[in-house]
């Protein structure tokens, strides 16, 4: 075994095979859901909504945090049945609320707020590249080496989910859905009372390359949701929901990926 280890060793030292290496590291984990997050068609997110069927009762309550243009609430519309669920959507930029807002037109189940969402109530700064963008964040990442320059900004509101539940009258959350590029942390923060009430039932969250910016980790994420007594799974293309049942450094991925958690 070891002789065979120290001749493939020896075989992979060259620009050729480690090119080869890299492109099958990268197929295999994209197949793990680790890369195929960024667009709601294939990274498997449809799962979602089979689990909140089989383990949970409607009417169904859904917070899309960070809608963009509405491409998971079409999604989500979808998946539910047509009057078992009521949708809280929240988008801070101007021109994607607009969008938004469009998609929405006319149907009485969707309330939309030109806010976001985070760790506290507040005022902030949206940076974004070009009007409508789904790389809007709150924080103004340095992305020269994608050649993408987040030079564009403008004011934006601050709430929280908690702040939001108690205004609006709303007890549960049957699925809170988490995308705002690397903040994803703050807003699970901002909602820790609707968590310690154990009034949320599902969260799916992405993480990727938004945290190196936001300096979080996946770390962060586990012992938030070991503390909140919620299941995490990664989210595969396939639909498939891999369980992560301990912290490993290797999950330290940031290449934007799909994750879910679960009420125990």
């Amino acid at each position: 075994m070891q002789c065979a280890l120290e001749q493939t060793i020896k075989i992979s030292g060259n620009r050729l095979m480690e090119r080869g290496l890299e492109r099958t590291v990268l197929a295999s984990q994209y197949l793990m859901g680790i890369g195929s997050g960024s667009g709601v068609q294939l990274s498997g997110e449809q799962a979602i909504f089979a689990i909140l069927r089989q383990r949970f009762n409607p009417p169904y309550c859904i917070f899309d945090v960070g809608a963009n243009q509405g491409q998971f609430l079409g999604l989500a519309l979808r998946h539910v049945a047509a009057r078992d669920v009521s949708i809280h959507c929240f988008e801070p930029g101007c021109e994607a609320f607009k969008s938004l807002r469009e998609s929405a037109l006319g149907d009485d189940r969707i309330k939309l707020s030109n806010i976001a969402l985070g760790r506290e109530c507040g005022q902030g700064t949206l940076h974004f590249d070009c009007a409508g963008s789904g790389l809007a964040s709150l924080t103004k990442r340095k992305l020269e080496h994608f050649g993408i320059d987040l030079s564009n900004s403008q004011p934006v509101t601050i709430g929280t989910v908690d702040s939001y539940c108690a205004a609006n009258s709303i007890g549960h959350i049957s699925l809170l859905k988490i995308d705002v590029e690397g903040h994803e942390l703050d807003a699970l923060h901002g909602a820790r009372k609707m968590f310690d009430d154990r009034s949320i039932d599902v969260v799916s969250f992405e993480f990727g390359g938004c945290n190196i910016d936001t300096r979080t980790f996946f770390r962060d994420f586990w012992y938030f949701f070991q503390e909140v007594k919620m299941k995490i799974r990664r989210i595969t293309p396939s639909g498939y929901l891999h369980p992560i049942e301990s912290y490993k450094e290797v999950y330290e991925q940031f290449r934007t990926t799909n994750f879910i958690a679960i009420s125990s």
